[in-house]
């Protein structure tokens, strides 16, 4: 095939404890999905159909990178996940069918523009720019489902400075990820490197230039991101 020009590189997520990496088809992310953090929002978190956006594959970023502070915003959020990555695709998956598409789960971090993101939802618009701006998808290296299996409890917790701000449970989740992933591949065929963020417990809030950003997930390990100055 004759291209125009260069194509863009694939972004990828390294393994743990691999040289390998996966290559990132898409990323999912699932708004409010843990009950606490609805409240803090100002949504009911009772379990009305769950909705879901979507970040731009080139937004992932290793573990330990340093980030600018993003432009067009003076309100730029963290956000502690559980990640999901898919590992064979489908359509119409059965719930119970949903945990052999998994290859592994890591720990993520659903970086906001928090004004841009509120004025958009106050305007009934898409969140695109409050969401999937450059670098808002920092994840740290994924475990294989053979090594850490599948997580659904244990503590999720995200500091920043060594300050705790999140601090909550797997448990917790209101949507669980069997249920995500039938319910995506119900709307769109799934493919191997679809990467499906799970959601963010409550006490999200502010980072600054010089921050370090820590998220903790029971048996996955940490996810350092540093802010540097803005752009």
């Amino acid at each position: 095939m004759k291209y125009a020009f260069d194509p863009a590189q694939i972004p990828t997520i390294a393994v743990h404890g691999s040289d390998e990496r996966i290559p990132v088809r898409r990323i999912f992310c699932i708004g409010r999905n843990y009950a606490a953090h609805a409240r803090e929002m100002g949504k009911d978190p009772d379990r009305d159909p769950p909705f879901f956006f979507l970040k731009p594959a080139d937004a992932v970023v290793d573990d330990g990178v340093t980030i600018p502070y993003p432009p067009q915003t003076e309100n730029f959020h963290f956000e502690a996940e559980l990640v999901a990555v898919i590992g064979t695709g489908g359509k119409n998956i059965p719930e119970e069918k949903s945990l052999d598409h998994v290859w592994g789960y890591g720990v993520g971090n659903d970086l906001t523009r928090r004004d841009l993101q509120l004025k958009a939802r106050e305007q009934g618009r898409p969140w695109d720019l409050g969401k999937g701006f450059d670098r808002s998808a920092p994840i740290a290296p994924i475990h294989p489902v053979s090594e850490v299996g599948h997580p659904s409890k244990g503590a999720i917790k995200l500091t920043v400075n060594g300050e705790v701000k999140q601090d909550a449970d797997l448990a917790d989740l209101i949507w669980s990820i069997p249920e995500m992933i039938s319910i995506l591949s119900h709307s769109m065929e799934l493919q191997a490197g679809d990467v499906i963020m799970t959601g963010t417990p409550a006490g999200v809030g502010p980072l600054v230039e010089g921050d370090t950003c820590v998220v903790s997930i029971e048996g996955l390990g940490d996810l350092t991101t540093h802010i540097g100055p803005k752009e």
